[in-house]
């Protein structure tokens, strides 16, 4: 439901994309002729996934550079080159071996839990969704424990963890615990549910 473009440097796979009615670039990714091109200076997030951890890297770099106040998501295969991208101006790294990794062990020593994760994931027939509010100034939430706000009763959401904004986590949250401005709520629920609180509590 977002619109994309993608860059490819292969001719091949660009006339196949547009086949499909995709928006796409033909070149390389870590030039700032076509970055420009696809339009990173009005892109809100940039994902760079190629198999070269070093291209990915560049690419970050070519980016920031640009000055373009975007969220990057990068690809990393190696372990030593998350902190290299975070360094170059990536705000996420993703590793798709240590995700399979994790995965296959998850699967070993806790199948249910894999098996609920991947209900809320694929949103299946029972809609459910998970978001992460930020709790921003004039939000009724603000200094309110969750028992009073009684967020599960009103809207039909869960809280399910409240991060705070010194970056640590409680999970699960007390329902005495107190909400403040900078922290962000995590809540689980149905679609429609998740659209109430939005109306009840960010208006």
């Amino acid at each position: 439901g977002h619109p994309f473009v993608v860059v490819d440097i292969s001719a091949e796979r660009i006339v196949e994309l547009r086949a499909r009615g995709y928006l796409c670039v033909l070149g390389d990714a870590s030039e700032d002729r076509v970055l420009k091109e696809a339009g990173v200076d009005r892109a809100v997030a940039l994902v760079t996934v190629m198999p070269d951890d070093a291209k990915n890297v560049f690419i970050t770099l070519t980016v920031r550079q640009l000055g373009c106040d975007l969220t990057i998501i990068a690809r990393a295969e190696q372990p030593s080159t998350p902190k290299k991208l975070r360094q170059a101006g990536a705000d996420h790294v993703v590793m798709p071996a240590g995700i399979g990794a994790h995965r296959i062990v998850s699967l070993i020593t806790n199948p249910k839990a894999v098996e609920f994760a991947e209900l809320v994931t694929k949103r299946s027939s029972l809609d459910i969704e998970m978001d992460e509010v930020p709790l921003l100034a004039g939000n009724p939430l603000v200094d309110r424990t969750l028992r009073v706000a009684n967020v599960g009763h009103r809207t039909g959401v869960i809280v399910v963890a409240i991060k705070r904004v010194d970056g640590s986590v409680e999970f699960p949250p007390e329902g005495d615990a107190l909400l403040g401005l900078g922290d962000s709520i995590v809540i689980l629920g149905r679609r429609e549910n998740l659209e109430t609180f939005r109306q009840t509590f960010t208006p």
